[in-house]
């Protein structure tokens, strides 16, 4: 039985500690989930792949100590069914190991009331740490737009403000295809929502088939942001913020456009054969 929010128990709600021992597989499987690997004799790609001279891809983290779904937890008060992901950031520390064991830590940073019917914001944050020292690999930001439960009597702000976007022509952009069974792969991360592999599910949702998960549309973005504007280095990577406006359907082919600013750019994504935006409000920033 599901209960009204209690802002104060959720914003304590106790997410567990995760440790996850990580290993080359864990890192190649990652890569080609998101679509690395589309031309085997690309050497930058290569570098994803091959644990000869493996390293990670930077959006990676999002599947380093990864809680599960504990929103799913009647007791939290939420409405597990109707909550979407709304915004998703990562801010990487140093490089990300390919081997060891790391550890997630994740704590709920606000919650915002928008009203009766109006749904409610959740931010969180997850820590991606060394688990034998403590020192951080990587910071994970969230949003989840909790769309049956406003009206809880919590507070109406701060609401994140949206990195704005350039209105003039990108400077660049980037074609990075996804396979027709590029969600099949990814669930093997650990995110196995049926959404993503049952057609009667996807259709109970409004969806005429299973949709890509949302953050490996990141992946894939991140990728094509390592690949344009890094040198295909992940260590000029520093981070990387964005909202997501709609689903990519595995097959479609993500466009990435690109506006440089000072320090780093701007970025949104669009699929190219709908023509239609589904990342927007990027703002990617060098390592320092």
């Amino acid at each position: 039985m599901i209960v009204p929010i209690d802002p104060q128990r959720l914003l304590n709600w106790p997410v567990p500690d995760v440790h996850q021992s990580l290993t080359a597989k864990d890192v190649i499987l990652y890569a080609l989930s998101v679509g690395v690997g589309h031309d085997p004799l690309d050497q930058g790609e290569l570098r994803f792949l091959d644990e000869r001279q493996l390293i990670a891809l930077p959006s990676m983290a999002v599947v380093l100590g990864y809680p599960g779904f504990w929103l799913g937890d009647p007791a939290t008060g939420v409405d597990a069914v109707r909550l979407v992901h709304g915004e998703q950031g990562l801010i990487i520390h140093r490089p990300l190991p390919v081997t060891g064991t790391v550890l997630g830590r994740t704590r709920i940073t606000g919650l915002v009331d928008r009203g009766e019917g109006k749904g409610a914001l959740m931010y969180s944050e997850r820590a991606v740490l060394d688990a034998q020292t403590g020192d951080p690999f990587a910071t994970l930001t969230s949003t989840t737009f909790l769309r049956g439960d406003g009206g809880f009597g919590g507070a109406a702000g701060p609401v994140k403000a949206p990195h704005p976007e350039p209105d003039q022509a990108p400077d660049l952009s980037i074609d990075l295809a996804t396979r027709p069974e590029q969600a099949l792969i990814y669930r093997l991360n650990g995110d196995f929502n049926p959404l993503h592999i049952d057609p009667a599910t996807a259709t109970r949702a409004g969806f005429e088939r299973p949709i890509l998960h949302g953050l490996c549309t990141f992946g894939v973005v991140c990728h094509g942001l390592v690949r344009s504007i890094c040198g295909g280095e992940p260590s000029r990577f520093g981070s990387m913020d964005l909202r997501f406006s709609s689903p990519v359907y595995p097959g479609e082919t993500i466009r990435t456009e690109i506006w440089h600013q000072d320090g780093g750019a701007a970025f949104r994504a669009r699929v190219v054969e709908r023509d239609r935006v589904v990342i927007s409000n990027g703002r990617f920033r060098f390592a320092a």
